[in-house]
């Protein structure tokens, strides 16, 4: 009879710290507080397992914990403090929430003691969180630490992935117990049964004008190869939701755009001639239906087949012909196989639908010094296919979304929330966990005003990302709105920006300046020469509103209506 070893004695803040360690995280991301002492210095111990990134704000480390979950697929890890930093974090958990990414924000909180009489600093974090993340708690017993830890991994990446919140009340990190460690997690995700994929077939068969739409998250190297090899081998045109571009790649004859804020307007208007969409991942949101009108609800006039790993979201608003509950990585793999000999019934139309997206990346004339879509257009052949793009909130991100090319294991890292200063954390988080890759940050003055000190943050750590900064003096996005709507009324849009210069190199980047198409390319060469941290401001022209439209048409659209 074998005799069970008794667990050694340890503090809430080890049993915590070991937890983590068991179930693989290797770095995380925070602002230090006193809340947590005990987690703190149980890193220490842990120092050669464990990397522990000192951001230089809250929402900056949880919107670095995000980002690592959309690289890894493995839970990004934030810690902060009680009160004020965990309002500062919030936003890392709205983004990790809306764009089914694995989190865990860990809250130092009061001392049980101290509960329920609004000591300093006091939130209860399950009502702040409770519409917000997957699941919240707060764990009153050391001895449930394995317990609540093993569950939170689990819940951040099983079915639909999300964030999970976990509150720490300070006097429970310093309890010293004897507990048993949990076994390392595995999540829970469904796959495809084969009845299934032949009601698919069944379908799409039939179809005239096919239509595939994939995105959301889930999505591996190779189930991104297996979807490509899928769409070629039957010739069915595929198209991404927004800021998913990298699930097929740009290169293939099957990829057609994206249904994002930068769409090919041609597009909008093929899918409503497709009778038959495949709609795999893709939540089918506002942004990738453009406010729920490109689809009709509750019934839409193309046969509509959603194979989604959440239960709940199939028919959420469009009523599917089928739906099918799977990851989306097994449902590449179960299709990748199948040819159903449809191909030369579907090519003319792919043909047309990629045409179009090829038409539509030529960049439009402009006679401003800097021309931006003559600047990307020659990024577009040159980037390191490995680069990994993160994009800001703004319409500055256009000349990224429409203009370049992604594929994997390159990636397009954004917020699909629409959060400002989201990208230049996100850069540092990709650079740190990716020191051997080119990676470009696409912010706005705006964004960049939120954010960018998080360039310390890199520099502190070795971090060498590229940060585009696109320096027009306004609030870019708003402002389109603004002249949309109330033409010739500008208020609370115009900036008076420092001197982005001095600011970077304070910060220890290089840094450039660009104010014509000429200088862009040279610049980031030296850029990634620089072996650093990097800032290069685009000085790009405020009447070139978007990629698509001037200030100038709309006001002359608004005076004509």
């Amino acid at each position: 009879m074998t005799t069970k070893t008794r667990p050694l004695p340890r503090t809430g803040g080890k049993v915590l710290v070991d937890q983590l360690l068991i179930h693989g995280a290797d770095s995380g991301y925070c602002v230090p507080g006193e809340s947590y002492l005990e987690v703190l210095d149980a890193l220490y111990d842990q120092r050669e397992h464990f990397t522990l990134y000192n951001a230089r704000h809250e929402a900056g480390a949880a919107n670095m914990a995000e980002a690592y979950g959309k690289l890894t697929g493995r839970p990004g890890i934030c810690l902060v403090t009680r009160g004020p930093g965990a309002c500062h974090a919030a936003i890392g958990i709205h983004i990790a929430q809306q764009d089914s990414t694995p989190m865990i924000l860990l809250i130092g909180q009061v001392d049980r003691g101290s509960m329920d009489r609004e000591a300093f600093q006091e939130i209860d974090y399950r009502v702040m969180f409770g519409g917000m993340a997957k699941w919240v708690a707060q764990i009153e017993d050391a001895r449930r630490i394995p317990e609540y830890m093993a569950r939170a991994f689990r819940v951040a990446t099983s079915g639909r992935p999300g964030p999970v919140v976990l509150a720490l009340p300070e006097d429970m990190l310093t309890d010293i117990v004897e507990v048993e460690d949990a076994v390392p997690y595995t999540p829970s995700r469904p796959g495809v049964a084969v009845e299934e994929i032949e009601k698919i077939a069944a379908l799409v068969s039939c179809a005239k004008r096919p239509m595939m739409l994939v995105g959301g998250s889930g999505w591996t190297d190779e189930s991104c190869g297996q979807i490509r090899t899928f769409a070629e081998t039957n010739g069915i045109p595929v198209a991404c939701s927004f800021r998913r571009q990298d699930i097929l790649d740009n290169a293939s004859e099957c990829y057609v755009g994206d249904f994002g804020t930068a769409v090919v307007p041609s597009l909008i208007k093929r899918l409503a001639e497709a009778d038959l969409l495949l709609v795999v991942g893709a939540r089918l949101g506002e942004m990738t239906t453009r406010t729920y009108t490109t689809l009709t609800s509750p019934n839409p006039s193309q046969t509509l087949i959603h194979v989604h790993i959440d239960p709940d979201e199939i028919g959420r608003v469009f009523s599917p012909a089928l739906g099918v509950v799977s990851a989306p990585d097994k449902l590449a793999a179960a299709l990748a196989a199948h040819d159903w000999g449809q191909r030369s019934r579907w090519s003319e139309w792919c043909k047309t639908l990629r045409d179009e997206y090829l038409a539509d990346i030529l960049p439009p004339s402009h006679d401003y010094p800097l021309d931006m879509g003559a600047a990307m257009h020659a990024l577009r052949d040159s980037l390191p296919k490995e680069c990994i793009v993160t994009l800001d909130a703004g319409n500055h991100t256009g000349w990224a979304q429409r203009f370049l090319a992604y594929q994997r294991p390159g990636r397009i890292i954004g917020s699909t929330c629409g959060a400002m200063g989201y990208s230049v954390p996100a850069a540092v988080a990709a650079s740190l966990r990716e020191p051997e890759k080119c990676v470009l940050a696409f912010v706005g003055d705006g964004g960049f005003m939120m954010s960018g000190i998080e360039i310390a943050t890199a520099v502190q750590h070795g971090g060498r990302p590229i940060v585009l900064l696109f320096n027009n003096g306004t609030y870019g996005t708003i402002r389109m709105h603004q002249e949309r709507e109330h033409p010739n009324r500008v208020s609370g849009t115009d900036l008076v920006n420092p001197d982005f210069g001095q600011l970077a190199a304070g910060l220890g980047a290089h840094f450039e300046r660009v104010i014509d198409t000429a200088a862009f390319k040279p610049a980031l060469e030296r850029a990634m020469a620089s072996g650093r941290s990097a800032v290069i401001e685009l000085v790009t022209d405020p009447e070139r509103i978007s990629t698509r439209t001037t200030v100038t048409a709309l006001r002359s659209a608004k005076a004509r209506s």
